[in-house]
This record gives structure tokens, sequence and C-alpha cells, in this order.
């Protein structure tokens, strides 16, 4: 058997992996589950919804901010919600 990870990272064991499958093919009780309120989509950035921008860049411009972003540990993203804001704010 392959080394296994959970989510989490925790190694699983055949002895787990058994369990589990056990545990799945006996079925589940989803009268016992807990309703989660889940909503779809990334978390907004502000109180309420996040507009999201969609625009058109060369190709070359795109490959450079992705390369400079991660080189700073960020994303595109960021990287272009900070440029929006500082031209707002000029």
């Amino acid at each position: 058997m392959a080394d296994m990870k959970s989510k989490k990272g925790t190694m699983l064991t055949k002895a787990t992996v058994d369990k589990l499958t056990a545990e799945a093919e006996a079925g589940y009780d989803l009268t016992k589950a807990k309703r989660r309120k889940v909503r779809p989509g990334r978390p907004s950035l502000a109180r309420g919804e996040s507009p999201r921008i969609s625009y058109r860049v060369a190709p070359s411009l795109l490959k450079s901010a992705e390369k400079k972003a991660k080189s700073e540990g960020r994303t595109v993203s960021e990287v272009a919600r900070e440029a929006l804001q500082k031209y707002v704010a000029s």
C-alpha cells in the first residue's frame, strides 16, 4: 500500500484505512449528521459580497506578474488589489 495522508497531513495506516472503509461500507445514519451552513466560493474580502473584476493582459505581463508575486509570497490578485487601491487613492 502506498503512503497515504489525510488532508491535514496525518499518515493513514492500513489498519486506519480498513477501519474507515468498513465504517463507510456499513453506511452512515444521516439523521445524526449535523447541518452546516455552507456558502459556495471563497470568503468575502469585506462585509457582504466582494465583486469580481476580470480583465485581459498580455501573456508576457501575466507571466512576469506571477513570477514576481510568487517571489514575494503573494498572489497576482493581491498585487492587483494593491495597485487598484493606489490608483484610486491618487
